[in-house]
């Protein structure tokens, strides 16, 4: 192969050659395979999309609705044959963990907007594997849990920062969809892992790699150079996605430290983020989790309309929001982080053990809501206006 794609790709010629000239005619226009493709090594290559469903082709090619979907059917199974045969690319199987959490975030927002619960329930397995095996108090978080080669040599291999950070968020998002403060603590503890191995308390900031002892950076040379990485590639840069981590959880802590090292960080790149472009685009989002104030939906109950509340502030997406649900019986301080503790348990109606949804926002609440309708109103406040502040205060 002169190229991964060519794995994928297909010219108009490879199209004729394993199809009849009635499927290539539906398969080129239903996948837009022409003379000249997309790939830049080889330009006859096509990459295949929807461009036409089969209605449409029906009428291009006035022919029965039903006889295209079986041409377009045969030509498909066809070309996947045709596919097998070729030289497959390499399969990269290890188990990273930095790649692994935005994994289990991905799937956890899933799950959350399609109600998913087989992938919520990997999700949160997935997890449960990465911080089993490949997070301790001690030695921090590894790179690799899992080779691809299973005769290969275990070894252990530092996490970076993408590990750490990755990771932080990915617990902080398995705690907002559970409830459960066991997923927080881990955020914590990883987070205040990743500030002590990885933030420059001189310029702010953090570093991709931890501070290193001895004669490690001589024996590496320039590859053991470190580096403050801000520019988004395949990836979030860590810098930008450690900010989102440490302001989360501020709004959780109200632990200054949080909030104070994720605006240095954003100060180091601030003068010139603008140069990155599309390349600066989680620095951006970082910079509305700092600039603007966080907003904590709680919905306490069981019932169906604590099902309610909570679908309706679901579907109200801000960065800066977090909406979490709790049984009656967990809304005391043992269950909470540390912000909510001092607000939520002692509110009129979670005292009573009713039904209700909470606004928290800036470290204060609103009184609780026990409608649909006014949730969708406060919450419309609460993100739109920025004087919006919530009058029942904590402790």
């Amino acid at each position: 192969m002169d190229d991964d794609g060519d794995y994928f790709t297909w010219t108009l010629e490879e199209t004729r050659a394993v199809l009849t000239e009635e499927e290539a005619r539906v398969a080129s226009l239903h996948f837009d395979i022409k003379e000249i493709g997309e790939m830049h090594h080889n330009p006859a290559k096509n990459v295949l999309y929807v461009r036409a469903p089969v209605e449409e082709i029906a009428k291009r090619l006035s022919m029965p609705l039903e006889r295209v979907e079986t041409l377009l059917r045969s030509a498909k199974e066809k070309m996947y044959a045709a596919r097998l045969k070729r030289p497959t690319p390499y399969v990269d199987k290890t188990v990273y963990v930095g790649w692994n959490a935005m994994c289990v975030s991905a799937y956890l927002q899933a799950a959350r907007a399609l109600k998913l619960d087989t992938a919520q329930h990997f999700a949160l397995r997935s997890l449960d594997r990465l911080l089993a095996e490949g997070w301790s108090a001690e030695n921090g978080l590894v790179h690799v849990i899992a080779y691809s080669d299973p005769a290969a040599q275990s070894r252990r291999v530092a996490g970076l920062l993408d590990d750490y950070a990755f990771t932080a968020i990915a617990c902080l998002d398995a705690y907002e969809t559970t409830s459960d403060l066991s997923y927080f603590n881990f955020a914590r503890r990883i987070a205040d892992a990743m500030v002590d191995r990885f933030f420059d308390p001189v310029s702010g900031g953090f570093f991709d790699t931890e501070k290193r002892v001895g004669g490690e950076q001589k024996f590496l040379g320039v590859l053991g150079t470190r580096r403050k990485p801000f520019q988004d590639s395949s990836t979030p840069a860590g810098n930008s996605v450690a900010a989102i981590v440490l302001q989360r959880l501020y709004g959780y802590t109200n632990e200054q430290s949080y909030r104070d090292k994720a605006e240095q960080t954003m100060e180091v790149l601030a003068g010139l983020a603008g140069q990155y472009g599309i390349f600066a685009a989680t620095y951006g989002i970082a910079a509305i989790y700092v600039s603007q104030a966080h907003i904590q939906v709680v919905i306490v109950g069981e019932d169906e309309l604590a099902d309610q509340l909570y679908s309706t502030a679901g579907t109200i997406p801000a960065l800066n929001q977090a909406v979490l649900k709790f049984a009656s019986n967990k809304v005391v301080p043992q269950y909470l982080p540390a912000a909510l503790a001092t607000t939520i348990p002692a509110l009129p109606g979670v005292k009573e053990g009713k039904t209700v949804a909470v606004i928290c926002s800036d470290f204060s609440c609103r009184p609780p809501i026990s409608g649909v309708e006014q949730l969708k109103r406060d919450l419309h406040l609460a993100l739109c206006r920025p004087d919006y502040h919530a009058p029942v205060k904590k402790g």
